[in-house]
């Protein structure tokens, strides 16, 4: 089975979200903080398993700019300064399709560390 493929990328600059639709009908309202906090950099996902770092205070972040990387990816740059983290289309599916989950234990992550989505 090939993978779904994107048809669509908007940028909803007043709620900060980020809509992804994909060819097999799936559409993802992906919201900035989300994709600052599971940023695909180094940065964050570290450099092996288990070294992700937990991102904290980033409620208020924004993207700012989209630019295309090939036919594979985007590179989104954000409000912070972050804009290392470059998104294929499989990762951006893959956490459109998980986001209930990854969001649950981000907060569940940042309860346990004693810590917060606010600066």
């Amino acid at each position: 089975m090939n993978a779904p493929v994107p048809i669509g990328i908007t940028l909803h600059r007043a709620s900060h979200v980020l809509e992804v639709a994909y060819d097999d009908g799936e559409v993802f309202r992906l919201p900035a903080e989300y994709l600052r906090v599971n940023s695909p950099s180094a940065e964050v996902q570290g450099h092996g398993p288990g070294q992700k770092v937990l991102v904290t205070g980033k409620a208020d972040v924004e993207i700012v700019e989209i630019i295309p990387v090939g036919h594979y990816a985007v590179l989104l740059k954000f409000s912070d300064g972050h804009q290392t983290g470059i998104y294929s289309w499989d990762v951006l599916y893959a956490l459109g399709r998980d986001h209930e989950r990854n969001w649950r234990d981000y907060l569940d992550a940042l309860d346990a560390a004693g810590r917060s989505r606010e600066v």
